[in-house]
C-alpha cells in the first residue's frame, strides 16, 4: 500500500496531521496517567511517532519525534511541568526515548522508500513485458496485412495490362480484408487506451438488437470455410435503450474470437433474451474450451492462451469485459461439459414497450 505521501498530500498538512497525532496520544495517556506509568506513556508517544513514519516524509515525522520527546519529560517525567531530570535512570530513558524515535521514524520511511521503489520496479518490468508482448503481437498482426496490400497493390501496378478481371478483383478484395483487418487491431487498440483512461462514457439510444446481432454476423463470416454462425432473432430484444456502440464491439470480438479460435467444422451459437429489466446475450461453440488453469486469465490485457495459434493482439477478450462493464454488465465464461466455450452476458437495459402497445 502507497503511503499518503504519495497522494500528494502537502507538507505543511503533514506537519498538522503529525502533530494532531502526537497531541492525540498525548491527551489519551494524560487522562489515564493514574492507571499507568510514563514508561507505558512513552510506549504509546513511540507508537504515535511510528504511525505518522508510516505515512508522512522525514521532517514531519522528525518533528513529531522531538515533539514527543518533550511531551513525554514536560508532562510525565518528574518533577511534572518542568524540563530538569533530576534522576540520572530518567535522564537515560529520555535520552533513549529521544534516540529510538528519532531513528524508528527514519527507519520506517527509509523501509517504506524502498518498499515504493521496489513496488514501482516491479510494475515498470510489468509494463514493459506488456508492450513487449504488445509489440510482437503486432509485429506479426500488423506486418500481415501491410504486407498483403502492398504486395496487391504492387502486382497489379506491374502486371495490370496481364492481369484478367477476375484476378484484379480478387487482388482488391484482399486489399479490402487486410485493410479492415488493420483498421479492427486500430480500433482495438485505442479503445483499449481510452478505457484505461476512463474516456469512453456510453451514450444511451434505442437499437434494434437482432439487426446488430446479423451485422456483426455478416462482417465476421468472410471466408466460406469458417465455423458457422448460428442466430435466430428474439421478438423479446426488438429495441433495447443502450449503447450500440458499445453492444457492437462486445459483440464484434466474441464473435471473431469464437470463429477465429474454433476448428473449421465447428458451430457457433448466439442467442439474445430480455429478462428482469437485464438484456441477456450467450455465446457458445463446440471446439476445445479453454484451458481450465488459463480460463480466469483470459480477460486481461495482452494474455492469449498458450498453445495457440500466432497473431492476435490478446485485447479482443478484455475489450470485451471493460465495455461490459461500462455498460454495468458482467460477463462470465465458463466451459461446456461436450466441449467448447460459452459466453454469458448479462446488462441492465429497458426495453421497449412499443409493441406491447400496440398489441393491447
Amino acid at each position: 500500500m502507497r503511503s499518503v505521501y504519495s497522494k500528494k498530500i502537502s507538507l505543511n498538512q503533514q506537519y498538522v496531521i503529525g502533530i494532531s497525532i502526537i497531541l492525540l496520544a498525548f491527551f489519551t495517556s494524560y487522562f489515564f496517567q493514574d492507571f499507568m506509568g510514563y514508561k507505558v506513556v512513552a510506549l504509546i508517544l513511540l507508537l504515535a511517532v511510528s504511525l505518522t513514519a508510516v505515512i508522512f516524509s522525514i521532517f514531519p515525522v522528525l518533528v513529531c519525534a522531538l515533539l514527543s520527546a518533550l511531551i513525554l519529560n514536560f508532562f510525565f517525567i518528574p518533577p511534572f511541568y518542568t524540563f530538569k531530570i533530576n534522576s540520572a535512570e530518567d535522564l537515560l530513558l529520555f535520552i533513549m526515548y529521544l534516540l529510538i524515535a528519532m531513528i524508528n521514524g527514519v527507519l520506517t520511511i527509509k523501509i517504506r522508500q524502498f518498499e515504493d521503489k521496489k513496488r514501482d520496479e516491479e510494475e515498470k518490468e510489468k509494463t514493459i513485458a506488456l508492450y513487449n508482448t504488445l509489440l510482437n503481437s503486432l509485429s506479426h498482426e500488423l506486418r500481415t496485412p501491410i504486407s498483403t496490400i502492398i504486395g496487391s497493390v504492387d502486382t497489379i501496378v506491374i502486371n495490370e495490362e496481364k492481369l484478367s478481371k477476375e484476378i484484379i478483383q480478387s487482388l482488391y478484395d484482399e486489399i479490402a480484408t487486410a485493410g479492415h483487418r488493420l483498421n479492427r487491431q486500430v480500433e482495438n487498440l485505442l479503445n483499449m487506451s481510452r478505457l484505461d483512461a476512463g474516456m469512453l462514457k456510453p451514450t444511451f439510444d434505442w437499437v434494434d438488437v437482432n439487426e446488430l446481432i446479423f451485422k456483426v454476423i455478416n462482417e465476421n463470416t468472410e471466408k466460406p470455410d469458417d465455423p458457422q454462425v448460428f442466430f435466430e432473432a428474439n421478438e423479446n430484444v426488438d429495441l433495447v435503450l443502450i449503447d450500440g456502440g458499445f453492444l457492437e464491439m462486445i459483440l464484434y470480438n466474441l464473435i471473431h474470437n469464437a470463429i477465429r479460435h474454433t476448428p473449421k467444422n465447428s458451430n457457433i451459437l448466439v442467442l439474445s433474451n430480455y429478462n428482469d429489466g437485464r438484456l441477456i446475450i450467450d455465446i457458445s461453440d463446440n471446439g476445445f474450451g479453454f484451458p481450465k488453469d488459463e480460463i480466469n486469465r483470459v480477460f486481461d490485457k495482452f494474455y492469449k492462451i498458450s498453445g495457440t495459434a500466432t497473431g492476435g493482439t490478446g485485447l479482443g477478450l478484455s475489450i470485451v469485459k471493460g465495455f461490459t462493464e461500462a455498460l454495468n454488465g458482467k460477463i462470465i465464461l465458463e466451459n461446456i461439459q461436450i466441449g467448447g466455450a460459452h459466453f454469458h452476458i448479462e446488462i441492465p437495459a429497458q426495453r421497449s414497450t412499443l409493441e406491447m402497445e400496440e398489441n393491447e
